[in-house]
């Protein structure tokens, strides 16, 4: 994947050095805005490549997750900038409405024509990673430049046959909405995530009612599920059970994780197990008084390993 980011970024700079130059050369605004349009391209797939690079660092004592939320970051920034660049390109398009501007028709075809090839070999080789909202509303980005330059090749081709300068301002206002309505979601998306909004495609009714099931258990409570990326998800719970020795806890919890992992695809659990009879708190179990055996005092502590549980 970063291979691919760093292609796109040295194939992006050239495509601005080349339509800034010929805008230049042709005094064309539409050529110079284009250059612009791509600067926006090439600070997302810049900002893309460190998220990246983030998310293979290994986590530490300050960030126990490590930088998994890096891409979620970029993603959310990314489609804001998208945001912002379609509603410049939407007040421009209205400003050239009421004052045209001559363009020359045959210097823009040429030039958008090259960009549709590079946009497009740029958003072909990022779609098989699009599951990653980072890399996603990055291939948004391509894919609407793709659009927007194959419009510009359209346009010009219709400026050519009926000499109507409107037709540009016109397909710049199309590509704006249609940026708009791809940033949104992005932008709904990553939010949902920095929040630590329950991921969209798990129902927490059927986690419960999975956790339930497993024998033993009898209650599910203070129940929270997150996403960690848009593809890793996390679950924290409380889970009441019946009274039994501490080796069948080990089993009960390796039953829920299967439920878990295998049924929902979360393999990242915190789960805390408590006693039927212990006496609560408010709805939480307070800690059970010690077992006094041979004029020692034990306390119960959950298994081990990555999933943390704790016996009450």
């Amino acid at each position: 994947m970063q291979r691919i980011l760093k292609f796109s970024l040295a194939l992006t700079l050239l495509y601005i050095l080349a339509t800034l130059y010929f805008g230049l050369r042709a005094h064309s605004l539409a050529l110079i805005s284009e250059a612009g349009h791509n600067v926006s391209d090439f600070l997302a797939l810049a900002l893309s490549f460190v998220a990246v690079y983030l998310q293979t660092r290994p986590a530490t004592d300050q960030r126990t997750f490590g930088y998994q939320r890096a891409g979620v970051l970029a993603g959310f920034v990314n489609a804001l900038s998208l945001m912002v660049l379609a509603l410049w390109i939407a007040f421009a398009a209205i400003h050239r409405f009421a004052h045209p501007v001559t363009v020359e028709p045959k210097l823009m075809m040429q030039v958008a024509a090259a960009g549709v090839v590079m946009n497009g070999l740029i958003a072909a080789l990022l779609w098989k990673f699009s599951g990653d909202v980072n890399i996603r509303s990055v291939f948004l980005h391509m894919l609407g430049d793709t659009l927007s330059t194959a419009a510009v090749i359209v346009g010009g081709f219709a400026i050519m046959l009926t000499h109507q300068y409107w037709i540009d301002p016109l397909l710049s206002l199309i590509i704006a909405a249609m940026i708009l309505w791809s940033s949104w979601s992005i932008v709904r998306e990553t939010l949902h995530i920095l929040l630590e909004g329950t991921p969209k495609t798990l129902n927490l009714s059927d986690i419960r009612a999975a956790m339930t099931k497993v024998e033993g258990v009898v209650n599910v409570h203070d129940l929270h599920i997150w996403s960690l990326t848009s593809q890793s998800h996390a679950l924290a719970s409380h889970v009441q059970v019946v009274e039994m020795p501490l080796t069948e806890c080990e089993a009960v919890l390796e039953r829920i994780n299967h439920q878990l992992r295998d049924h929902f695809g979360i393999h990242h659990t915190t789960i805390q197990l408590e006693v039927t009879d212990c006496v609560t708190v408010g709805d939480c179990c307070s800690p059970p008084e010690p077992d006094v055996i041979d004029g020692h005092s034990h306390h119960h502590h959950g298994p081990g390993g990555h999933d943390h549980a704790h016996a009450h």
